[in-house]
């Protein structure tokens, strides 16, 4: 597939906030990436030329199988590029050492930890690897370093635990504090919310955002949570259904409809009231909805749709609602 990289037009309100007190940190030159199968290559995105910067979250979206997983573990040099290059601080990271590179980026994979029989400290602790010596003792700065990012992230009561006993939500934030511990500028993750409950997922993306903002990381993770992302993400990567990628600020992306893009060609709509996708509604009839109460009014039109009924000015049909138990029809 041949991938090309679009950048828009930004208005100079964007650009102020989107480059105030950052610098770039990792940046790509017309990047392919995909798979090698002896001499046989399978290019699954290309000509992409992005940047991340220090102090920003940013999200990476698409659906299952465009490319995500691929694109990340190129970008933290766990796969070689197919072409093009990836830059740190501007110099090509192949150029560095494997010691030197798990200075600059940590990793935080989709799959399940497996270090049950490890304690949360313990665990915590592998952070430290790229500074200990060869057998991996820490000493008393690396110690503290370990506790500080337990503290980070709110897991320094569960420092004696065992990974195995653990709640998902608890595990992943082990796994934060891990990469918090190797105290490296750049932090990708790969789906980081995808095992945990709704409370769970909004907690984990706030404190990404807050370790971005108060810690000058700068972070990129993929996810299929599209609300939480449209909230706390400084910029959004749309891996778009036609495999053609887009970056920007995460509200002028939505609002040149660069969403509907995402999941094209699907059942699906993104709802601008809402900031994320629903199923797209199959209409029978329409009524008008004459309701003053915002909240009254979506969860009403909420109900009429999951009956086929759509909401439209000046219908036959009008249903007016000051209260869910005071609702009349008319005509």
């Amino acid at each position: 597939y041949n991938i090309h990289h679009h950048q828009p037009q930004t208005h100079p309100l964007f650009q102020l906030i989107m480059n105030a007190t950052k610098s770039a940190i990792l940046t790509t030159d017309n990047l392919a990436v995909g798979y090698c199968n002896g001499k046989n290559e399978t290019t699954i995105l290309s000509g992409l030329s992005l940047t991340l910067n220090c102090g920003e979250l940013v999200c990476l979206l698409g659906a299952n199988g465009i490319g995500k997983s691929t694109l990340l573990r190129t970008l933290s040099g766990v796969q070689q590029p197919l072409s093009g290059d990836v830059y740190i601080n501007g110099k090509k990271l192949s150029s560095y050492s494997q010691r030197e590179r798990s200075k600059l980026i940590s990793i935080v994979y989709t799959d399940r930890t497996l270090a049950g029989a490890l304690t949360v400290q313990e665990v915590v602790s592998l952070g430290r690897h790229p500074y200990t010596g060869f057998f991996g003792r820490l000493d008393i700065d690396d110690k503290t370093i370990v506790w500080q990012a337990m503290e980070a992230v709110g897991i320094t009561h569960l420092a004696q635990k065992h990974i195995a006993t653990l709640s998902d939500g608890e595990r992943q934030k082990t796994m934060i504090a891990r990469v918090l511990a190797q105290q490296t500028p750049i932090i990708i993750l790969d789906e980081p919310t995808a095992f945990l409950d709704v409370a769970s997922r909004i907690e984990t993306m706030q404190l990404l955002h807050s370790l971005a903002l108060n810690q000058n990381k700068a972070i990129l993770l993929s996810s299929h949570d599209i609300s939480q992302s449209l909230v706390l993400a400084h910029r959004l990567w749309l891996l778009r259904n036609d495999r053609t990628m887009i970056d920007g600020m995460t509200e002028e992306l939505i609002m040149k409809g660069e969403l509907e893009h995402l999941f094209a060609n699907r059942e699906v709509i993104f709802d601008y009231n809402i900031g994320d996708f629903l199923a797209k509604p199959t209409i029978i009839h329409q009524v008008s909805l004459h309701c003053e109460n915002n909240t009254l009014k979506h969860w009403l039109s909420n109900a009429l749709l999951r009956n086929n009924i759509g909401i439209a000015e000046n219908k036959e049909i009008i249903i007016s609602a000051t209260d869910i138990n005071t609702i009349k029809i008319s005509r």
